[in-house]
């Protein structure tokens, strides 16, 4: 089964975001690194990355039609997307929450994840190992 792992905005700009919460890597590095972990997992994925909220539910809508399992990492939409948050609820699969931060630990807006109620777990603050962590939980979850 091929797990989606989805990313939300601003993501592919994370050589430009701050350091002090996202550490030194760049897109290409994070889906190499995503990659790699999976190639290791012998776990079949796709990645994919918009700023497009309706995009984002449009993949989450195909992955519902699929009963694909999702590695999402939401980003600014975790806090205030209703939007995202009913997508999420209509996957039967699996989902996990990720963040390479931790959003508890940094602005007050950030503490709150319209998101985390409706899926299986939320794993964050361990950069690039949020994802690994993900990718072990989901094949546990699905294998």
């Amino acid at each position: 089964m091929k797990i989606l792992v989805l990313n939300g905005p601003n993501l592919s700009r994370l050589d430009l975001r701050e350091q002090k919460h996202y550490g030194d890597l760049d897109y290409s590095q994070l889906k190499k690194a995503i990659e790699e972990k999976a190639k290791e997992l012998s776990i079949d994925i796709e990645i994919k990355q918009s700023d497009s909220e309706s995009e984002i539910i449009s993949w989450l809508h195909e992955a519902a039609d699929k009963k694909q399992p999702v590695i999402f990492n939401p980003a600014a939409f975790t806090h205030y997307s209703y939007a995202i948050r009913d997508a999420v609820t209509m996957l039967s699969a699996p989902v996990i929450e990720v963040h390479l931060s931790n959003p508890l630990s940094r602005e007050e807006f950030r503490h709150t994840s319209v998101i985390s109620g409706v899926v299986k777990g939320s794993i964050a603050g361990f950069g690039v190992d949020s994802y690994h962590l993900a990718l072990i939980a989901m094949q546990k979850l699905v294998g």
